[in-house]
């Protein structure tokens, strides 16, 4: 496609929404459409199934991550898919890595089979480059501010297992993934977004 894909991963709290904008901005500086987008809901059925899975009772995890992949089919085909075509930047705050990590290796299903579940939801479409903020959980959950949800709420080493995660596919799929410690200041994270995204350009 014309457009750039580009993802931000990492556990609650990392900064993914930050620097989401401040990548955006920058982009839009240099005279580029830029979509910013978030998993779940980046559209409007995508919002009522963030309310499902984010402050709504009780979810089995394979439910979990089958409306998980449901958002995603449907924020694909619907918004990132027609941005792309025309040649716009998209830029998600998460997408299937995080089911990757949360559902797959966090909520203990195989991560093989959640990676494959999204992969067919998506049609295989994959970013061109994710971000990758990695913060220590315990910092990322202190980082957190007003009410819990769901998953902010499922304990330490629940996290834990999330961040061993991303980074273990991060380093098995380098070309893609550019991993950032998300403990430096806000603003040496975006100059080093910058550098990787700029020879895309």
């Amino acid at each position: 496609m014309a457009g750039l894909f580009i993802s931000f991963e990492g556990g609650d709290g990392a900064g993914k929404s930050t620097q989401v904008g401040l990548l955006a901005k920058w982009l839009e500086e240099r005279g580029k459409e830029v979509v910013s987008t978030r998993e779940p809901g980046g559209t409007e059925l995508g919002a009522q199934i963030r309310n499902l899975l984010l402050h709504g009772d009780h979810v089995s995890p394979r439910a979990e991550a089958l409306l998980f992949a449901a958002d995603r089919a449907h924020h694909v085909e619907s918004k990132i898919k027609p941005a792309l075509a025309r040649g716009a930047v998209v830029i998600t705050d998460r997408y299937f890595d995080s089911s990757v990590a949360y559902q797959g290796a966090a909520r203990s299903l195989d991560s093989a089979q959640v990676r494959d579940l999204s992969i067919w939801a998506v049609e295989g479409l994959l970013p061109k480059l994710t971000f990758l903020l990695d913060v220590p959980a315990q910092e990322s959950s202190s980082r957190i501010d007003g009410e819990l949800d769901r998953m902010e709420l499922a304990g330490s080493d629940f996290h834990c297992r999330v961040r061993d995660e991303f980074l273990a596919l991060a380093k098995a799929e380098p070309q893609r993934f550019v991993v950032i410690d998300g403990t430096q200041s806000i603003e040496t994270i975006a100059e080093q977004i910058k550098l990787s995204v700029e020879p895309l350009l």
